[in-house]
């Protein structure tokens, strides 16, 4: 690297850590003013609240806030840096404006690179640790807000409910159908099943079962009660969406499969979580990009209006990026392109704003990654 390059990259790294820093800092203390009250009524040690919580917080955090704070970090020391006339001074000793770029895009890579090492390994070790504790002192550990409740618990085997209640282990309005080869063989309706904690199996009351032979004789009985172990137990009704977050990559995607194969409504949702895993660290690249054409030019209003507009465009790109991917867990559209789709529009409004910033009419993509290919 040249002194430029480390000048730079000092500045870039060195403005990102302290921003993300301080963030988290301020973040940290009104979440410890949020959950005192949690705290002090569960008599939490500090040690397992600094240890088991907050140290599992923090990536989470920075890696959450680190495409904003890159965004912030670049427009702030360079904007700095156009005001000293620095920027100007650099353009004119020689370098040009696709070479000044490097450093960025070095800053950018190793911060995109930590953000994906902590996406796929750090933060879902740590989300166990971190939602155990909150499980356990903070929020209610499950919940259920479906209605007409299909799954596949078994290869041919369905099951359906019109609700369940997780507080009292209760499903309303049962149906379990066996299918052989496309042909239902055996189906039990019931108004009410509930859990036995202490049996481990269901009880089932006002039932009817209907058993089909293989030479199409019918067997037909009804009850007001009956225990029986149907295959599945509270645990698969009760939907926890946070724990996705501690999931690695493959432990996501068998999770994915199990889901399809029940018929899951919140496949998309998923989906949607490991695309994002790779895609938003990306985003760091595009709001370097987007944020070094705003702030290498002198305006009136300087730093301010630098800092003004550069978070109206990330902001801007945040949204776009939720609204995107609730289309997708919606069904609207696949969960894939719905991830990428911000990252291919932003990259090429950067890659625009870069051309005109240069003030080179032939500026390409070509020419933009010319100075990150070594000549032979």
């Amino acid at each position: 690297m040249k002194i430029l390059d480390k000048y730079i990259l000092r500045k870039f790294i060195g403005t990102f850590i302290y921003a993300i820093s301080l963030i988290s800092v301020i973040i940290i203390v009104f979440d410890i003013s949020e959950k005192i009250d949690a705290f002090l009524r569960w008599h939490v040690s500090l040690k397992s609240i600094v240890f088991d919580y907050y140290v599992n917080f923090v990536p989470y955090l920075v890696n959450l806030f680190s495409p904003l704070f890159t965004f912030i970090a670049v427009v702030f020391f360079t904007s700095r840096m156009t005001a000293r006339s620095e920027i100007i001074s650099i353009l004119s000793g020689g370098i040009s404006f696709r070479r000044l770029l490097v450093p960025y895009m070095m800053g950018a890579a190793m911060i995109a690179s930590l953000s994906l090492f902590l996406n796929h390994v750090v933060i879902p070790n740590a989300n166990k640790t971190r939602i155990r504790f909150e499980d356990m002192y903070v929020r209610s550990q499950y919940y259920n807000l479906s209605t007409n409740i299909h799954k596949q618990i078994q290869p041919g085997v369905f099951i359906y409910l019109h609700n369940y209640d997780v507080v009292r282990n209760l499903g309303v309005k049962f149906a379990l159908e066996r299918v052989d080869k496309q042909e239902v063989r055996y189906k039990l309706m019931s108004e009410t099943i509930m859990w036995d904690s202490v049996k481990h199996d269901w009880k089932i009351y006002n039932y009817f079962t209907r058993k089909i032979l293989p030479g199409g004789k019918e067997i037909i009985s009804s009850g007001m009660q009956k225990d029986s172990a149907l295959g599945f137990d509270p645990s698969d009704f009760k939907e926890k969406l946070t724990d996705v977050e501690a999931m690695d990559y493959k432990e996501l995607n068998q999770y994915i499969a199990q889901q399809r194969l029940e018929g899951s409504n919140n496949v998309k949702y998923f989906e949607v979580e490991k695309y994002k895993r790779t895609a938003f660290p990306f985003a760091t690249f595009i709001l370097t990009l987007i944020g070094f054409a705003l702030s290498s030019r002198k305006v009136r209003g300087g730093t301010g209006l630098h800092l003004g507009v550069g978070l109206l465009v990330a902001f801007s790109f945040i949204i776009f990026m939720q609204v995107s991917t609730t289309f997708a867990e919606g069904g609207f559209i696949s969960p894939l392109v719905s991830v990428w789709i911000p990252n291919g529009i932003y990259g090429v409004i950067a890659f625009f704003m870069i051309r005109s910033a240069s003030g080179i009419s032939g500026f390409s993509l070509a020419g933009l990654l010319r100075p990150f290919v070594r000549k032979k």
